[in-house]
């Protein structure tokens, strides 16, 4: 077998082990990253069911402070009726 031949060889095996080594990096990289992702979605569920009553409360209170608005647009309307007929008299 020529020398070229058997130095082809051995080059091609060198880059498929270099290849497979790299693939095997990515491979464990990706892991870490699925297991990271496991623990943010665990928390993200957990933070998502803790804050699951509020939703009503925050209705109740935009109701109630919707009428509170309401109300002071109101009294300001007529703080001002009151100033401008002050004024004028």
């Amino acid at each position: 077998m020529p020398v070229v031949a058997i130095v082809t060889l051995v080059l091609t095996g060198l880059l498929v082990v270099a290849l497979a080594g790299y693939l095997i990096w990515v491979v464990l990289l990706l892991r870490q990253i699925t297991d990271t992702l496991g623990k943010v979605t665990f928390g993200v569920r957990a933070i998502a069911h803790r804050t699951e009553p509020i939703g009503a409360l925050v209705g109740e209170l935009n109701t109630d402070l919707t009428a509170v608005a309401d109300a002071l647009e109101g009294l300001a309307a007529e703080v001002e009726r009151t100033s401008t007929s002050t004024t004028v008299s």
